[in-house]
């Protein structure tokens, strides 16, 4: 009987394997199917997010006088959209009351309403004509819930100093603990009270206290307000 071919033993040890139930071959390492030189799945690269330009945009262009500062502030297109209401007032005033913003129902006049009211009749008692006190606000339209962090962080804070500066009051209140962080203050943990702001022509003094609505709706509040400033200005 002549000996079996390589094909016939090949076939055979399928035979058998086949009849033991086993048809595939298995390998207790991993193999590679793939070549190595098999192109590589390209990675897909998120869009990176344009930066947001600076609110003011470059402070090398900023107005260097106020009356060019109001016109500014109101035509500048990083500060935002219209309307937008202008400071008032003078350089160089006795007193300059910093807001966070307009009230809601303001047109061509900066606190024109209930909010203004108070602080003129504020300024009457503290023996300073309304009309000369400098009236400005943070922020240039009325904005419901503003992201103070994300305006601090966006430079809002700089343009901030820059019109104090360009104001150059004799004294300066701010009205408002959410304005305190953009000029480099935590905010006052019992307000009113006092420190002292580096502006670009040195320090000045100021006085921090309540928002106006919050000094419209609370007696206590404007209480604490008007002591604070006798002790300021050596009449308590």
């Amino acid at each position: 009987m002549p000996s079996p071919t390589l094909a016939e033993n090949i076939a055979a040890a399928q035979a058998w394997w086949r009849e033991a139930g086993v048809d595939h071959a298995y390998l207790d390492e991993p193999q590679a199917w793939l070549a190595d030189d098999a192109p590589a799945v390209a990675a897909v690269e998120k869009p990176v997010a344009p930066q947001k330009p600076r609110l003011g945009g470059d402070p090398a262009g900023w107005p260097r006088d106020l009356a060019g500062f109001r016109q500014w502030w109101l035509e500048e297109p990083s500060l935002g959209s219209a309307p937008r209401i202008p400071p008032r007032g003078d350089a160089g005033a006795p007193l300059m009351m910093l807001v966070p913003m307009p009230e809601a129902d303001d047109g061509d006049t900066l606190l024109a309403g209930p909010q203004g009211r108070l602080l003129a009749s504020l300024a009457t008692a503290m023996g300073i004509a309304p009309e000369a006190v400098y009236i400005a606000a943070a922020l240039p339209r009325h904005t419901p819930e503003p992201d103070w962090q994300g305006l601090g962080d966006e430079g809002l804070g700089e343009v901030l100093l820059h019109h104090i500066a360009l104001a150059a009051p004799q004294r300066l209140l701010v009205l408002g603990t959410r304005i305190l962080p953009l000029l480099g203050h935590a905010p006052a943990q019992a307000a009113p009270s006092v420190s002292e702001l580096a502006i670009q022509s040195g320090h000045m003094r100021f006085m921090t206290s309540y928002a106006p609505e919050r000094l419209l709706a609370n007696a206590r509040q404007r209480a604490g307000l008007w002591q604070c400033w006798l002790e300021w200005t050596g009449e308590g």
